[in-house]
């Protein structure tokens, strides 16, 4: 997907899918975490996830506004997720997957900031490993509700993991921001 720096950027439906899931996200603080309603709202927001980028491709409105947007989106949808859940989290899991936690973002954040200095903005990749480690995230609450979850946690925890080093080494490693990189090894 080829987009300009100065592109006019007109709304679309793929934005319009994004902004549910925005929606979605906020929805979610407000129902009870075991309901069938926050699972029911919790899967519409996934489904958005996979379908804005989809229809953004095959209607050729793929833009660098929508990208950003999808960004802000998942950011919002983890971030709600990560609110909800890490109360019940906390108390399931290990003090080690914790620290693991805190390691990936530590190389995350290594990832944000080398980008930023690099190219002189925010830049989130949709690798490939980025797609699995979302994937695993989104299936937590699904995992939690038939198990307690540790061994799928540390599964999460490896994809992320790869996930943030491999970006962290693209942005590194490339002289110029590629938005369409999907994996470490892609060449140009």
């Amino acid at each position: 997907m080829k987009r300009s720096k100065s592109e006019n950027h007109k709304w679309n439906m793929a934005d319009t899918v994004t902004t549910l899931r925005i929606a979605a996200s906020v929805f979610l603080l407000f129902l009870p975490l075991s309901s069938a309603g926050f699972l029911g709202v919790y899967t519409l927001a996934g489904l958005t996830d996979a379908l804005d980028g989809w229809l953004a491709r095959k209607t050729g409105n793929a833009s660098e506004f929508g990208a950003r947007l999808d960004s802000i989106a998942d950011l919002l949808f983890y971030a709600v997720l990560l609110l909800r859940l890490f109360p019940v989290l906390r108390q399931m899991l290990p003090a080690a997957i914790w620290y693991a936690v805190a390691g990936i973002l530590l190389v995350r954040l290594a990832a944000y900031a080398t980008a930023a200095v690099k190219y002189h903005r925010f830049a989130a990749l949709h690798t490939w490993l980025n797609k699995l480690t979302g994937a695993s995230i989104f299936l937590l609450p699904y995992v939690l509700a038939v198990s307690s979850g540790v061994g799928y946690s540390w599964a999460v925890c490896g994809f992320a993991f790869a996930a943030s080093l491999e970006e962290w080494v693209i942005h590194f490693c490339q002289p110029d921001y590629q938005a369409d990189r999907r994996f470490v090894f892609q060449r140009k």
